[in-house]
């Protein structure tokens, strides 16, 4: 039977694990990966079991813990076991970010299940190739704001190396004192992520852009693989110095990333309206859906 000694926070010198098992299960949601985890461990404080050749993940919000399907070979009893597990002792809401497939095997397995769409986590999911080159009609207007961004400000792009991330922590700072962090729980949550996928640049694997105006780095953006065929950009930030540079530092990363991965993953929306409708304006070629098991009340 699973139990919460069965697990163990996710740290990392766990990162060859997730690798070695993710390679064999590879992974479409963000949420799930390695880097996110411990980017965020210092607010969602994951954990991890690995039971039945299965990795399990759980994460602590708030004092409410929530937990992941498991990762592996599909294990019936598992299954039923981590679902008591959770309802024991989480929310009305115990098992969370379900892929469709997983979700089809859940109904199977255990009858009566209230498996609902959590729309707000859905992530989007574009052509690296449209990102790049931002064919058609559709796109006529952000190719008007970024030919207006490259026309009015004398810029250039560069990869983040360790020579230069003392740098990209000083953008940083100076984005989040333009922005407010401090004043914003979730903006000062996603600057000590940040500032952790920097520390740890090498150690993550990560690849990184800057875009400079007139020699001062004024955006950047950090990715990695998810899969074979699909990048993941974890963050991208930019100053209002020069209007367009979100456009620009979104279109330089997708044509360093089309050639080697057909799709860019570009995470959720988290409900938030603006960030949706941005989102959105750039055509996703699908979306990752995932569900959330919901206790009867």
């Amino acid at each position: 039977m699973l139990t919460q000694d069965d697990f163990q926070p996710v740290t990392v010198d766990d990162r060859a694990l997730f690798q070695q098992h993710y390679a064999r299960y590879p992974q479409t949601h963000s949420d799930n990966t390695f880097t996110n985890m411990v980017c965020w461990n210092h607010y969602a404080h994951y954990q991890y079991a690995f039971v039945e050749k299965n990795v399990i993940l759980a994460s602590t919000i708030d004092g409410i813990t929530r937990f992941r399907p498991p990762i592996g070979p599909r294990e019936p009893a598992l299954l039923r076991s981590l679902i008591k597990l959770a309802s024991d002792v989480s929310d009305a809401e115990p098992v969370v970010l379900i892929d469709p497939d997983t979700a089809n095997w859940m109904r199977d397995t255990c009858a009566g299940l209230n498996l609902v769409p959590d729309r707000n986590h859905f992530e989007y999911v574009y052509r690296a190739s449209d990102l790049a080159d931002l064919p058609g009609k559709q796109y006529l207007t952000i190719r008007h704001q970024l030919n207006k961004f490259r026309k009015n400000c004398l810029y250039s792009v560069e990869q983040i190396t360790p020579e230069n991330q003392e740098e990209v922590k000083r953008f940083l700072i100076q984005w989040c004192e333009w922005k407010g962090c401090e004043g914003d729980p979730v903006l000062a949550h996603e600057k000590d992520a940040t500032f952790f996928a920097i520390d740890h640049f090498c150690e993550l694997g990560l690849s990184g852009l800057v875009i400079r105006v007139h020699n001062t780095i004024g955006a950047m953006s950090l990715f990695e693989p998810l899969n074979i065929d699909t990048a993941l950009v974890h963050f991208e930030k930019g100053m209002p110095d020069c209007e367009g540079i979100y456009k620009e530092i979104n279109a330089e990363t997708a044509n360093l990333l089309k050639r080697d991965f057909t799709y860019i993953n570009r995470e959720s929306d988290l409900g938030v309206t603006g960030l949706r409708e941005a989102k959105i304006r750039y055509h996703p070629n699908h979306m990752v859906e995932v569900y959330s098991l919901k206790r009867d009340s």
